[in-house]
């Protein structure tokens, strides 16, 4: 009780603190009201009657203010007369700072907007471009494995790894070794025998080509085919005229790149990330036609090894094969062609070389095709009855030479041609008998003896497999038997050479 009653006393002590204070303070401004105004009367005397009229304090404070108030707004006002065109001034001068910064914002803006749309664009373009470099290599090394599986096809190539490390490892399907480089024999011609006779069954061996690719354009070729190399001086301008042309390239690109800030942009950054995925992609396809060179390398060196094991050196072949064919030209480094829609100068250099590669592979197949690998007779009822070599002469019992292989087989069996060509002879010569003699191309040509028939003219082309004549006994023979010689550059080959190395690939 006590304590609450304390309470009420300090709350209205308080409060009329507060009343005192307010009281106070008007109170002051009310004596100063009357000390600065005290009461004045105006006496006005009019026929003989005097009035006055009496102003209290208030009325001359309000009076005063009045007045105060009316002269700040003729003051005011006479300011804005005599200022009049300079405020205006002032204003439209504000008024077009704050219209040019509008507009500045405004054309802000607008550059704003065209360079992102321009780096929305470039972005966009990039992208398609890099997708259409894609689709392009794509179709590239379709057609690329279109030609390739066509010529794999044709010669069987899809074997040829196999054929390598067959024949890599110098044993045949018979399991005798392949004959040796090194060896050579020579025998006097025999009786009736048509041109030199050498037999050589040696293989020498494969020269290498190295062929060097100039970093700078076309020299100047010269008339014959030494080859002429390009100075250092001349390497060295070219160098410096490539890096200056890559820093004017590099600063126009410079300046039409978007701005880092740009990069950030969602959609552009999205673009950004789907571009180097396909340049990924196509970072793989560079891989792909590197394998596939390599694979077309293994295959020509299995076609070279099958050329090989028959005693052929293949380069002798290839050189028999382009006697006679002009060839020359300038020499363009690799570097500086160009696939059309293709710019990464890895993919088509990878391509360029495989390229070359398999045109090496369609060469040697086009070569192969030339050469005899099968036997010119079949069939269960014929065996060899003598080898290509030294022998025991069957009519004089001394040891002799014999130029090629003999098949024994029934009377009147089918001859056929080992590999397409030209008959060159058709006819009887001497020991052979009744002969067929068919000029493959590529200074390979066969010979087919002792014939009791012959079905060809001279001038007729065949095909492997064609009809040539029948078996038989003419010249000198003991029994109808074929007499099957292989020759090459005027060199007599062993024919079981030719026909264990077609084994490999038919």
């Amino acid at each position: 009780m006590t304590g609450s009653g304390g309470s009420s006393r300090n709350d209205r002590e308080s409060s009329k603190g507060d009343g005192v204070m307010t009281g106070t303070f008007l109170e002051r401004v009310w004596a100063w009201i009357h000390r600065t105004f005290p009461e004045r009367q105006i006496y006005i005397r009019s026929d003989g009657r005097v009035q006055f009229f009496t102003f209290g304090p208030s009325l001359q404070a309000t009076l005063a203010g009045l007045t105060l108030i009316l002269l700040g707004w003729v003051a005011f006002a006479t300011v804005n007369v005599i200022f009049k065109d300079r405020i205006i001034a002032a204003k439209d001068h504000r008024f077009e700072q704050m219209q040019s910064a509008y507009e500045n914002r405004l054309a802000d803006l607008q550059i704003s907007y065209d360079e992102l749309n321009g780096a929305l664009a470039g972005a966009e373009d990039k992208f398609k471009a890099t997708a259409d470099e894609l689709q392009n290599k794509q179709s590239a090394i379709t057609g690329f494995l279109s030609r390739k599986n066509a010529i794999e096809n044709a010669v069987g190539a899809g074997r040829l790894p196999e054929i390598a490390t067959t024949l890599g490892t110098g044993q045949d399907r018979a399991g005798t070794a392949p004959a040796s480089d090194g060896i050579g024999i020579a025998a006097p011609p025999a009786a009736g025998a048509v041109g030199p006779m050498a037999a050589d069954v040696s293989d020498g061996a494969e020269a290498g080509a190295t062929l060097t690719v100039l970093p700078g354009p076309v020299a100047p070729q010269p008339r014959t085919a030494k080859p002429v190399k390009a100075t250092a001086v001349f390497d060295s301008l070219w160098h410096r005229m490539e890096k200056f042309a890559s820093a004017i390239l590099a600063g126009r690109s410079a300046n039409t790149e978007a701005s880092a800030a740009y990069s950030q942009h969602p959609a552009l950054r999205s673009l950004a990330q789907q571009t180097a995925r396909i340049q990924q992609l196509g970072a793989t396809e560079n891989l792909l036609m590197g394998e596939t060179e390599t694979a077309l390398q293994n295959d020509v060196n299995g076609l070279r090894l099958v050329v090989r094991h028959t005693g052929i050196n293949p380069k002798a072949l290839n050189d028999k094969a382009q006697a006679g064919e002009g060839v020359g030209g300038p020499e363009i480094p690799l570097s500086q062609v160009r696939i059309q829609g293709i710019n990464d100068p890895g993919f088509t250099s990878a391509y360029l070389r495989a390229s070359a590669v398999l045109d090496q592979l369609s060469g040697l197949y086009e070569e192969v095709s030339h050469i005899p690998l099968v036997t010119p007779v079949s069939g269960a009822q014929f065996d060899r009855s003598s080898g290509f070599g030294s022998r025991v002469d069957p009519f004089t019992g001394r040891y002799a030479f014999h130029p090629g292989i003999d098949f024994a087989g029934p009377w009147g069996a089918r001859v056929e041609a080992t590999a397409p060509g030209t008959v060159v002879f058709a006819g009887y010569r001497g020991a052979y008998g009744n002969m067929v003699e068919v000029d493959h191309g590529f200074g390979i040509r066969t010979r087919y003896g002792h014939l009791s028939a012959i079905t060809v003219k001279v001038g007729a082309r065949v095909d492997k497999g064609s009809a040539l004549g029948r078996v038989g006994s003419t010249g000198r023979s003991t029994g109808p038997h074929v007499h099957y010689e292989v020759w090459f550059d005027d060199v007599v080959r062993d024919p079981s050479n030719f026909i264990e190395a077609g084994r490999h690939v038919l």
